[in-house]
């Protein structure tokens, strides 16, 4: 069957969204669990952006086993040596570089003519070529460009040494069925050629994977992508949907790609965990509620046939039925097993720590389900490097009370912290005393809390964004007492803001 490459662009445009920060170690992780996930071209930065981003890139290029590993480049000279330095471990590298074809764009952002886009265009894709074999080439807004021109500048490009041409919607200005003209436009002038038609489209009108779609439908075979749509502005293409729209589909699409779509939902909880950015209950495929039944007919439906308003089985995507997989008189191994179907492999350590954590939740909660064994692993994961760790906290609130919080941390893990304040109310409080206590003084811009399971003993997984000289940091925390959580989860932010001014 006929196949579409998958390019990830969740490291780099993803991490473009405002808020969604990550530093190597959590790429890395990322990276790993897309390599898993089947994804054909991984682009793990923008080595020119900074340092950290071209040191995460040869990290990356290090550990990905099956995906290439690819690098943004503006068509400039520095920025596409840099890239190359950065892929020179990956196995299987690719140097991504780009330049705007619109009027508007020509006209007001890089102050070019036609003639002297071209003439880069041929510059900086022949440099690629001495860093790399495998060369894609973008047209920035070129879904608003010219089309004669933009077929003279992917000739350019072809004739330089670019395997791959993208045509980036980068304003998601694009309609379906025009978007479907417009990409068979340059799909059929390369016909007798080798090289792949792509495209990125933003969701600036909420029409991101249609558009996808229908590119696919004239002849593309690359979609450029993210996780749970992530990117600039209102976002990228969300993955998820347009690989199980192309599976549930075949019929239409008679087109395959090398997911292994029992992994989305557990790729999709780690971007938004590591992120910091919420997936809403109803969002396709990987929302809580993407495969929830709550109206009558639909039920009886679902009773006697699962087909009658189920397009697909939320097995396939990676949901698990909520059952009970251990109780407290289950054993490490068993404790070890059991994260290992999840798809975890845990070192001794991991596994010693996230036991006597599985052991106190099995004694307070009725019901221990797969969702709250993942929560204990991204909590415990998220301390590694830590200067300040949760020892104890108190807090006292009620009506007419003014909340007070007292809270012991550890410093480094040796010396003991201990603080008391007040707050307009326990998180406030918890807060307050965090950064009385480390003379960390920051802004608390986004709280959220969700349940991992049903239930009143449920764990409860807060993530917080505070910011910080002009930066915002995303910290995660799960307990079963939401307070305590928040409390975690703003160290985890703190920690990560330490990390980054000392880098």
């Amino acid at each position: 069957m006929d196949k579409v490459k998958i390019f990830d662009t969740t490291l780099r445009d993803g991490e473009q969204a405002p808020g969604a920060s990550l530093n190597t170690e959590e790429k890395i992780r990322i990276a790993r669990n897309l390599d898993n996930l089947g994804v054909d071209i991984i682009e793990a930065g923008f080595a020119a952006s900074s340092p950290d981003d071209s040191n995460a890139i040869l990290e990356i290029g290090k550990v990905v086993k099956k995906a290439q590993v690819c690098s943004l480049a503006r068509a400039v000279e520095r920025d596409i040596k840099l890239a190359g330095e950065a892929l020179k471990k990956s196995k299987n590298p690719r140097l991504h570089t780009f330049i705007s074809t619109s009027e508007i764009h020509m006209k007001y952002q890089i102050k070019k003519t036609e003639q002297e886009v071209i003439d880069i265009t041929a510059k900086s894709v022949a440099l690629a070529r001495n860093y790399c074999d495998d060369v894609e080439f973008s047209a920035m807004d070129a879904t608003r460009s010219e089309m004669d021109f933009l077929l003279k500048v992917f000739e350019t490009a072809v004739k330089n040494g670019a395997k791959t041409l993208n045509i980036a919607d980068t304003v998601g200005y694009m309609l379906p069925w025009v978007f479907a003209d417009f990409v068979k436009k340059v799909v059929d002038h390369f016909k007798d050629t080798d090289v792949v038609i792509s495209v990125h489209c933003h969701d600036d009108l909420g029409l991101a994977s249609a558009n996808s779609l229908s590119a696919v439908t004239a002849g593309a075979r690359q979609i450029e992508c993210a996780v749970n749509g992530l990117g600039e502005r209102a976002g990228n293409t969300p993955l998820e949907e347009v690989v199980m729209a192309m599976k549930t589909r075949k019929d239409i699409f008679g087109i395959d790609t090398n997911i292994n779509t029992k992994k989305l939902v557990k790729t999709s909880k780690l971007v938004s965990n590591l992120t910091g950015f919420p997936v809403p209950p109803n969002k396709a495929i990987v929302g809580r509620n993407a495969f929830a039944h709550e109206a009558g007919i639909h039920q009886d439906g679902i009773l006697k046939h699962r087909e009658t308003y189920e397009i697909m089985s939320a097995e396939d995507v990676g949901w698990q039925t909520n059952t009970l997989v251990l109780g407290k008189h289950s054993g490490r191994a068993a404790l070890k097993d059991r994260y290992k179907d999840l798809g975890f492999e845990l070192n001794e350590e991991e596994i010693v720590k996230i036991f006597q954590r599985f052991k106190d939740l099995a004694d307070r909660k009725k019901e221990i389900y797969d969702e709250d064994l993942e929560a204990i692993l991204e909590d415990e994961r998220g301390k590694i490097g830590q200067k300040y760790e949760l020892d104890l906290l108190q807090v006292s609130t009620g009506n007419k009370m003014i909340p007070t919080a007292t809270i012991r941390l550890m410093e480094n893990g040796e010396k003991e912290l201990i603080g008391v304040a007040n707050g307009t109310g326990p998180v406030d409080a918890l807060c307050n005393a965090i950064s009385k206590i480390t003379g960390e003084k920051n802004r608390l811009t986004e709280f959220s809390v969700k349940a991992v399971t049903a239930g009143i003993d449920a764990v409860a997984e807060v993530t917080i964004k505070i910011e910080k000289e002009g930066r915002t940091y995303t910290g995660y925390g799960a307990a079963e007492d939401i307070v305590f959580a928040s409390a975690k989860a703003y160290l985890n932010a703190l920690n990560r803001s330490i990390r980054q001014r000392k880098k």
